[in-house]
């Protein structure tokens, strides 16, 4: 029951589940509005009650699936550097497992066909860097570097991180020693960059 609102709330929210269970192994271009709202037990024409288009519900999609990851890799970051590097990755492990069909979707859609959602998760992606390259000046050793290079810095971090999902996704979660590698090379692979950094100067301007 609950107020009209709550209701609202409750078909959006479905809407969003039915469209993530049917993108499993698909895209978001060959998915159908009546689809979607077929599953949800809806109308067609009450799907827009919720969103303007599927391209919409796409975007909402990537908001959705980006906002907690955001806000727990920044927790891990306010520890110190070999630490926040091994709390950003386990955190990125344990949300690909409990959100893995949205880091399928994510992948998928990153270079997908639906303009909309690729610029969405362009931009997701530009604000992890830019939160992170503000972290990374914080980091002792990294007084020397520039703005800029800490922006190419944190988006180098951020490719890698969507490189570990990849790796993530493609292992058996069954096979514990298998995604205990995969952890174990991403920690190595962001600690080069930081090593890297710790050592960049940048040029005067």
């Amino acid at each position: 029951m609950g107020t009209r609102q709550e209701r609202k709330q409750r078909t959006r929210q479905a809407l969003l589940d039915a469209a993530l269970m049917l993108l499993a192994d698909r895209s978001l271009a060959s998915l159908s509005l009546r689809e979607v709202a077929r599953a949800v037990g809806i109308v067609p024409t009450a799907f827009y009650r919720h969103f303007a288009s599927m391209d919409d519900l796409g975007v909402a999609l990537v908001e959705d699936s980006m906002r907690s990851l955001r806000t727990t890799i920044k927790q891990a970051r306010t520890q110190r550097a070999a630490a926040a590097i091994r709390g950003s990755v386990a955190v990125l492990a344990r949300q690909v497992r409990a959100r893995e069909p949205h880091f399928r979707f994510l992948i998928r859609e990153r270079y997908g066909g639906v303009p909309a959602v690729r610029r969405s998760i362009a931009v997701e992606l530009k604000l992890i860097a830019s939160e992170l390259a503000v972290d990374l000046g914080r980091f002792p050793g990294m007084e020397a570097c520039s703005g800029d290079d800490l922006r190419m810095a944190a988006e180098l971090m951020v490719g890698a991180m969507l490189g570990i999902v990849l790796a993530l996704l493609e292992v058996d979660p069954h096979h514990a020693e298998d995604e205990k590698d995969v952890v174990a090379t991403a920690e190595k692979q962001l600690r080069l960059i930081a090593l890297g950094m710790g050592r960049w100067r940048s040029a005067s301007t």
